[in-house]
């Protein structure tokens, strides 16, 4: 006997009635819908850089750039193990991507192994019996840190992105060393290239007050120190002043816990907080140096070379260097967000305009409603009072689709919009194979209630199967693919799950009710 429970029918009435209630805030202004309170249903669906427009980047890591630096380092390590241990050499330096050297003394050459093994154990060293010694990182050590490159630097571009407040972008690792960025709706795509493009390592140096410059630009420069020029941040066509810095880091930004823009004497600065180690060395740094000079470097430019004129405790300063509003506020952002491993290389750059988006979206409704339409005309036509309650179970399905996109701040794409449209005309599916099984019912000559009964019980194990293909086709899409295919596998797998709902229960308990309020004699089917 055809039964639906009452905890049933008000449990299918209050999804029904989420579905709607969430995606209404679609149907207003995003203004107006922000403005709502926070306990109201205000969310709505993000729209895609197909729809929205904005900007499309393709990042290459220079992964060569960090290897090689991992080799300078890593001479400065022989270096000091050697001179530390008492063991002469000559000719230390990088060679391609080897470390290499030539000991003074043969003799010394099994008492040197342990020593640069020690530095790290994943180091390859081959000691030739002149005294020639090759060191090399080994190729699984090499690929451990291109990996960990490639995800530091994909975490730190999601960090600049968000200070940005760029609604819903796309950051997503494409090959061993490329990184994809999609920024729908950015207004100043300009501007998120410059900071993308900034690796933002920031140290402080001390100045080298003994070194004339003169001498130092003939490339007299002495060991320990280097030449670096400050730019005038006002003035773009003023010639950059050199400046001869030591090269050892007196503070690393590694210490550095927050950056803020503010102000100070009226003129945009940089506020500085220091972690408990970085505020200890700054503490030390600034007590040692009174009265002498220390820079502020950012990737290798000079900020700013202030005197110390006192200590300076606490783990907190200001960078004062000639800054606009914006570049404080943007160099901020890049101290907050932290330094990139490696540099950054724009490769593609797309630029989407909001006017082919909206032909996108007014493309869309149009085949929505057609699609709806379409399908509206053809299963009244065909399955009479038994179409209209698919039809309002289309309805229900539609409003539950939008709504669990809104709450989930799904990102909705061109692709998206064709998975929506597809589920239009999935969404009938099990409805016309119920049908279809309540005619045979009939022919058969079962009654009214039993037709409708069997009709629902039997066909119910052809729509689990035919859904579940579907779904599993849906989840291995969202699984390997990337972006605009990932938006299809979303709303699809979305549109499947509220399809089943509207088919087995809402469309059931339609038809149950009406049965047991008009008990016909023949179905209408």
């Amino acid at each position: 006997m055809l039964t639906f429970e009452r905890w049933k029918i008000t449990l299918v009435l209050i999804v029904a009635l989420l579905g709607g209630v969430y995606a209404v805030p679609n149907f207003l202004a995003r203004t107006t819908a922000e403005s709502l309170p926070s306990w109201l249903p205000h969310k709505q669906i993000n729209l895609g850089l197909d729809l929205q427009g904005g900007s499309h980047l393709l990042l290459e890591v220079d992964v060569a750039a960090v290897l090689a630096e991992q080799l300078e380092t890593l001479v400065d390590e022989v270096r000091v193990v050697l001179r530390g241990a008492g063991i002469g050499y000559t000719g230390l330096g990088r060679s391609d991507e080897q470390v290499k050297l030539k000991l003074r003394d043969v003799t010394q050459s099994e008492a040197t192994r342990p020593l640069l093994v020690e530095i790290d154990p994943s180091l390859e060293v081959k000691i030739y019996q002149d005294g020639s010694i090759s060191i090399d990182v080994s190729a699984a050590a090499r690929q451990e840190r291109k990996v960990a490159v490639l995800s530091q630097s994909i975490e730190i571009v999601r960090r600049r992105i968000d200070e940005t407040g760029t609604r819903e972008p796309t950051i997503q690792r494409q090959g061993e060393d490329r990184i994809l960025v999609q920024l729908p709706g950015i207004d100043d795509p300009e501007r998120v290239k410059r900071l993308l493009g900034k690796t933002a390592k920031m140290n402080f140096k001390m100045v080298d007050e003994a070194t004339p410059i003169e001498d130092a630009l003939r490339g007299r420069v002495p060991p320990g120190s280097e030449l670096l020029y400050m730019r005038d941040r006002l003035d773009d066509q003023a010639e950059a002043r050199p400046i001869i810095l030591r090269r050892r880091v007196s503070v690393s930004g590694d210490n550095l816990l927050d950056a803020q823009p503010t102000f100070q004497d009226n003129q945009p600065v940089v506020s500085l907080r220091f972690d408990n180690v970085g505020a200890r060395k700054f503490g030390t740094l600034t007590k040692e140096n009174v009265g002498k000079r220390f820079a502020i470097v950012l990737d290798g430019e000079v900020i700013s070379a202030p005197v110390i004129r006192e200590p300076i405790p606490g783990g907190s300063g200001i960078i004062s260097g000639q800054f606009t509003v914006q570049s404080a506020q943007d160099l901020a952002l890049l101290l907050r967000a932290g330094a990139l491993p490696a540099p950054l290389t724009i490769l593609e750059e797309r630029t989407v305009g909001p006017s082919l988006g909206a032909d996108s979206i007014a493309a869309g409704k149009i085949a929505s409603v057609v699609g709806m339409a379409l399908v509206i005309a053809y299963i009244i036509m065909s399955y009479g009072l038994f179409g209209v309650a698919a039809v309002l179970a289309l309805t229900v399905n539609m409003a539950l689709i939008v709504g669990l996109l809104s709450v989930l701040q799904a990102t909705l794409t061109l692709p998206g919009i064709a998975g929506i449209v597809l589920t239009i005309g999935m969404a009938v599916d099990a409805n016309v194979l119920i049908f279809e099984r309540i005619r045979e019912e009939v022919r058969n000559g079962r009654t009214p209630f039993s037709s409708v009964d069997i009709g629902f019980r039997q066909a119910f194990r052809t729509i689990i199967d035919a859904n579940v293909t579907t779904l599993i086709a849906a989840v291995l899409l969202f699984q390997f693919g990337s972006g605009p295919v990932r938006g299809f596998a979303v709303t699809l797998g979305i549109g499947i799950a509220t399809s089943l709902f509207t088919a087995i229960m809402f469309t059931r308990m339609l038809i149950v009710l009406w049965l047991q309020r008009v008990r016909p004699r023949t179905l209408p089917i």
